[in-house]
């Protein structure tokens, strides 16, 4: 790339933010472009570090650690959201824990007495809690800070972001019609936020692939209650019904949300392909078109190893 020349980000959910500070700290000239600032579905999330549900395995597992390290560093500051919290991951069935929690500092196997009635097996361990308002507001300082720039504007194709050398495509759900890509399909995502009445500690239920989960993750004064996994759904209207599930599922787990006050209702839809897409090709034009979409309920977990590899290929141009 030459002087004066600069990379355009589509996209402000946390896969687009981090990429666009990634690549603004590396002294690169970086422009954001979205509709939304910051996205809405990065808005929705819970959000707990964890590759769940999510492939290819051996790069999952490579994008995951690196944002794990990264989110132990920011736990160091408060300001960030970003938290080291202790909890359970807890099973109805004789599951085996999952491979990445079996990292984690403080893991062992529960004992029976540690388990909510119902659950025959559970796990506790220590994870980066992120609540995500906190944290999207302060990536976008950390953007300003490097020099990045956002512009609100909604793209009719990836062209039009143009003219650019580089445009990094994080569009996630968006790249269905923008690609377009017709193997990325949404899930939806509700979750219900509420005051806390004195939680600490996370509780995630190990469902598999049930439409209807169960978590709670408290974030200071408040606590995020999920949720919901409606595969093909993109509607981001709220369902009363489906909060009410959410409600009733978590405090038949902990009997004090029952009381909790409702502040607001999140809803996003996951971008979920069969695998996550970060790669390069280049538009008749000679643009190079850099992708980062398709995370799936995995795209915090993934972002600051998606970024780095966005970064690279970035840089191998």
């Amino acid at each position: 790339m030459t002087a004066g020349e600069r990379v355009v980000v589509v996209g402000a959910g946390v896969a687009g933010l981090t990429t666009a500070v990634v690549l603004a700290e590396a002294g690169t000239s970086v422009h954001v472009i979205a509709e939304q600032v910051p996205g809405v579905t990065s808005l929705a999330a819970g959000a707990m570090w964890g590759p769940y549900l999510v492939e290819p395995k051996d790069k999952v597992d490579h994008w995951g650690q690196r944002s794990l390290k990264v989110f132990r560093e920011l736990a160091e500051d408060p300001s960030t959201g970003v938290r080291l919290t202790s909890g359970i991951e807890a099973s109805r069935t004789a599951e085996a824990p999952p491979d990445w929690a079996t990292t984690l500092p403080g893991f062992r196997p529960c004992e029976p007495t540690e388990l909510p009635a119902g659950f025959s097996v559970g796990y506790r361990f220590t994870a980066p809690l992120i609540d995500m308002p906190t944290y999207l507001d302060y990536l976008l300082r950390r953007l300003d800070a490097a020099g990045g720039t956002v512009e609100r504007r909604r793209l009719a194709s990836l062209a039009d972001a143009g003219p650019a050398p580089v445009i990094v495509n994080c569009t996630g759900l968006g790249a269905q019609e923008l690609v377009p890509d017709h193997a990325l399909r949404p899930i939806r995502g509700q979750h219900v936020v509420v005051t806390n009445p004195g939680l600490t500690e996370f509780f995630s239920e190990d469902t598999g692939l049930s439409p209807d989960l169960l978590c709670f993750y408290p974030h200071g004064d408040t606590v995020v209650l999920g949720g919901t996994a409606i595969d093909g759904e993109s509607d981001l209207g709220p369902d009363d019904k489906a909060a009410a599930g959410i409600l009733a599922r978590c405090a038949e787990v902990e009997p004090r949300l029952a009381e909790a006050r409702v502040l607001e209702h999140r809803i996003g839809a996951r971008p979920t392909r069969d695998t996550v897409r970060v790669e390069a090709e280049r538009a008749e034009d000679g643009t190079l078109i850099l992708h980062n979409y398709g995370h799936g309920g995995a795209g915090v977990t993934l972002s600051w190893g998606c970024a780095d590899e966005a970064q690279r290929l970035v840089g191998e141009r």
